[in-house]
């Protein structure tokens, strides 16, 4: 929920920041370790020649970043156009601030990909090369 302080400022929840992202086109997964335990929630977005991808780890534990289209691991991208790390706040309102329309050039089946299961509450990013 957005709120307003005294002060002033507006407070927007992380869930406020989520379902921004999910109306941008994010799609989540959420990996879980050996116990099966959540490990990570796991945005991503392709779109215009790039991918956008968002981990969220804990509160203060938020890595996004802003790849090419063609970048073949999108958990641990060789080349990054954009990235930050930190609170969730601030990463999450970064991402939301990057212009939707990066100019890139754009090449037949470079944002092609989709998420396959792996094991149970794990997937895998599988891009069409």
């Amino acid at each position: 929920m957005t709120s307003r302080a005294d002060t002033g400022v507006t407070v927007v929840s992380t869930a406020d920041l989520l379902r921004q992202l999910v109306t941008r086109g994010f799609r989540f997964v959420h990996p879980t370790d050996d116990d099966g335990e959540i490990a990570a929630v796991v945005g991503v977005r392709v779109h215009c020649g790039v991918i956008d991808v968002v981990k969220l780890h804990d509160e203060d534990d938020v890595h996004a970043m802003r790849m090419p289209g063609d970048e073949t691991d999108v958990l641990a991208p060789r080349r990054v156009l954009w990235q930050t790390s930190g609170y969730v706040s601030i990463v999450l309102g970064a991402m939301l601030a990057l212009p939707d329309d990066y100019s890139a050039p754009s090449r037949r089946g470079e944002n092609s990909g989709c998420w396959v299961p792996v094991r149970p509450g794990s997937a895998k990013w599988l891009a069409v090369v």
